[in-house]
């Protein structure tokens, strides 16, 4: 196997006090990486960095909400401030505010927006223009969901946000491939306090922090492990193994990982001279509304009782 060694490389991961994002950073600093931890709450941060530094790795704390462009300047700079230098950004950071379409505020959308889809473009482009001013290439590792993919009920922020994000990371990889900058989006799925509360999922989740181990139909049928499960593709994609892996978006949890195909046309029908309301209702059901694409995460396949 290749060796994974990102030795003398600078990483930022946003939101990474806990959970995934706190298991990309340890999984960074583990094959060498120095890494900027990010929270809005400073006593986790400090946590996270205390933990990585026992760990043997090496780390320092930026506080500091993600979304405008002052905060993402702050994250940059204190790389370069603290390591000399940006190789690396994983755009992480994000929060919740779950309502249905008619009962969801402004509020609770732009809140969700400015997080995830304002703060992934803020803090990737103040990374982008760090990285190609060093002029050595660099990596941009954005965390997508498969809300994202496919839609989920009372996610309208999340999801919307969500997607963005998958396509700006095939855009950014056209833009910055001049410059050896990779861009992926990624997709975890894991046991986290965003998924814990799934019914389905809730007595296993309870079960592994009693110390069991999650099943097989969790691991490798639905990709649904731990944080630390997904965190193995974040130093591969910064590593020169992953040099060619770029636009694309990749799913991992549990035992599986697994390539997001990116929206493409299907299916297709031709009416010499353009479509009439008329002829679309008449040739709709033989052709291309023949198969309707399924929209939602699909609902967890348990073993029967």
């Amino acid at each position: 196997m290749p060796s994974i060694d990102l030795s003398g490389k600078a990483a930022v991961v946003t939101g990474s006090g806990r959970g995934l994002g706190l298991a990309y950073a340890h999984a960074l600093a583990a094959h060498g990486a120095s890494v900027v931890v990010n929270d809005v709450d400073e006593a986790v941060a400090e946590a996270a960095v205390k933990s990585i530094e026992e760990a043997g790795g090496r780390a320092v704390a930026e506080v500091v909400p993600v979304g405008t462009a002052e905060a993402a300047e702050r994250l940059v700079n204190r790389a370069v401030e603290e390591f000399g230098r940006l190789d690396v950004l994983v755009t992480n950071a994000g929060i919740l505010r779950d309502k249905v379409l008619w009962k969801m505020t402004d509020d609770d959308f732009d809140a969700v927006i400015t997080t995830h889809l304002k703060g992934t473009f803020t803090c990737a482009r103040a990374a982008a223009v760090r990285m190609r001013e060093q002029g050595e290439g660099g990596t941009l590792i954005l965390v997508g969901s498969p809300a994202g993919q496919r839609g989920n009920f009372g996610q309208t922020n999340y999801a919307a946000a969500k997607a963005g994000i998958a396509a700006m990371a095939r855009t950014w990889s056209m833009e910055l491939g001049r410059a050896n900058i990779t861009v992926n989006a990624i997709v975890p799925v894991a046991a986290t306090a965003m998924t814990e509360t799934i019914p389905a999922f809730a007595p296993y989740v309870e079960a592994m922090r009693g110390g069991a181990p999650l099943p097989d139909f969790l691991r490798k049928g639905e990709g649904f492990g731990t944080p630390e499960d997904c965190a193995a593709l974040v130093p591969f994609l910064a590593s020169e193994a992953a040099r060619g892996v770029t636009g694309q978006a990749i799913g991992i949890g549990g035992d599986k990982v697994a390539l997001w195909s990116h929206p493409q046309e299907i299916r297709a029908a031709y009416a010499d001279g353009g479509w009439t309301p008329a002829a679309l209702a008449d040739a709709w059901p033989t052709s291309v509304g023949a198969e309707l694409q399924s929209v939602g995460i699909p609902a967890p396949k348990l073993p029967e009782a």
